[in-house]
């Protein structure tokens, strides 16, 4: 799925003048959760994971401004954070 910022005539939608400003761009994965490790690993700072419409959510920031969200399907609670759900698996 591809989403582009709306156009006002005041200003755009999102501000910024970088090119993918306001753009974001989904992918099904095997396991998001295997890829946010790697984005650590490889020092990317992507947001912490969340549970929504039965997928883990996975979003990162491009440096041209895009969001781009991996997901992968999941039977974990809707809403549930990686740091809440990993605390709840310790326990």
């Amino acid at each position: 799925m591809l989403q582009e910022a709306r156009m006002t005539t005041e200003k755009p939608y999102l501000s910024g003048n970088k090119p993918g400003a306001g753009v974001s761009i989904w992918f099904q994965c095997r396991d998001s959760l295997v890829l946010y490790h790697e984005f650590l690993d490889n020092g990317i700072k992507p947001d912490e994971p969340f549970v929504g419409n039965g997928l883990w959510d996975l979003r990162v920031v491009d440096p041209d401004g895009y969001d781009v969200h991996f997901e992968s399907k999941t039977d974990v609670e809707e809403e549930t954070r990686y740091s809440d759900w990993r605390k709840s698996k310790k326990d």
